[in-house]
């Protein structure tokens, strides 16, 4: 038989609300009561019950997350480190998977607030304001992780885009490559991607290398996308290197290129951005930005829970570091 909160209050010899109290911290109570009771719980192995505690504290010990597409593989890594970490502090996961459709998102945002959520995760593509009202209006505490955030007033986790993109092209360049291909985001006004588009553009000028319009492609970030667009180049001109924006279009694009009769990274040489699993695995292995996918959204739950406990954040947008991983999908020309 499981032992209840009014076991716990007899043994302990306190009322019911006073057991409610020590658990909840909800009000002040005597050290010498609260040692007591804490106690008793620890030999009698008293669980809370949660549907009971949040009642008393107007809040759950769930965080919610919403998440564009959940079947996305950089998604998918950064749930691992967002659930795996919310357990550390006992907090589970209540998640939400909006199809990157903005009256998803709000909807999600309304029905987390309404499940009495300890504090919102929000992931998304492509942020605005009418994102950052709703979650405020609710008064939660809640990290934003995506390609504009650190364009609002919000606390958000990320890297420094410009910089590692500046760098990977900066490195294709090292490796005597010229004609430079990029493969971006056509979201409008996506931020992530234009600044790594910044980073590219501005290693390519300070080489002096020209920017080939023809070359630079736009899709969505699946790897179908990477295929129909290194299509498209292919049937222009064969560039010398691809730069795509995200993993999953850069192994689409290698897939285009085999397709049609050249080799990676004999004729062509092809990097990504991520460092998604899948990197590592496919053949030829895939050069990459290392984002610490697991770090970030082990690093956005961390600064929820500092939020609800009151802890002081220093920073609201934190940058986390990165890394250019070396693989087989480059060759020195």
């Amino acid at each position: 038989m499981s032992v209840t909160i009014k076991d716990v209050a007899k043994r302990a010899g306190v009322s019911i609300s006073t057991v409610s109290r020590v658990i909840n911290n909800s009000k002040p109570v005597s050290n010498e009561i609260r040692q007591r009771v804490m106690s008793v719980i620890k030999e009698t192995g008293y669980v809370p019950n949660p549907v009971a505690r949040s009642l008393v504290t107007k809040k759950s010990q769930l965080i919610g997350v919403i998440v564009p597409d959940i079947s996305n593989f950089f998604i998918g890594e950064l749930l691992n480190g967002i659930e795996e970490v919310g357990k550390i502090y006992e907090y589970d996961i209540l998640l939400c998977n909006s199809y990157g459709e903005i009256e998803e998102e709000l909807k999600y945002i309304n029905l987390l607030k309404s499940k009495q959520v300890a504090g919102i995760i929000f992931v998304t593509w492509k942020m605005s304001q009418e994102h950052v009202d709703a979650i405020k209006e609710g008064n939660l505490p809640s990290v934003y992780i995506s390609k504009n955030a650190h364009n609002f007033d919000v606390y958000s986790v990320s890297i420094d885009n410009k910089t590692a993109a500046y760098e990977m092209t900066k490195y294709l360049i090292e490796k005597g490559h010229r004609q430079i291909g990029f493969i971006r985001s056509s979201i409008e006004d996506d931020i992530i991607d234009s600044e790594r588009f910044k980073g590219y553009k501005d290693a390519l000028e300070d080489n002096n290398i020209q920017i080939d319009n023809e070359i630079i492609k736009e899709g969505d970030t699946t790897s179908e996308s990477g295929y129909y667009l290194m299509n498209e180049i292919l049937n222009i001109k064969k560039p010398d290197a691809i730069f795509a924006t995200s993993d999953e279009v850069a192994i689409g694009a290698i897939n285009c290129i085999l397709d049609k009769g050249y080799k990676v990274p004999d004729d062509i040489s092809v990097v990504g951005f991520d460092d998604i699993k899948l990197a590592s695995l496919y053949r030829p292995s895939l050069t990459t930005v290392k984002q610490p996918i697991y770090d970030m959204g082990a690093v956005s739950i961390r600064m929820i829970v500092k939020m609800i406990d009151g802890e002081e954040i220093e920073d609201k947008h934190t940058y986390l570091p990165y890394e250019l991983v070396e693989r087989q999908s480059v060759k020195k020309r």
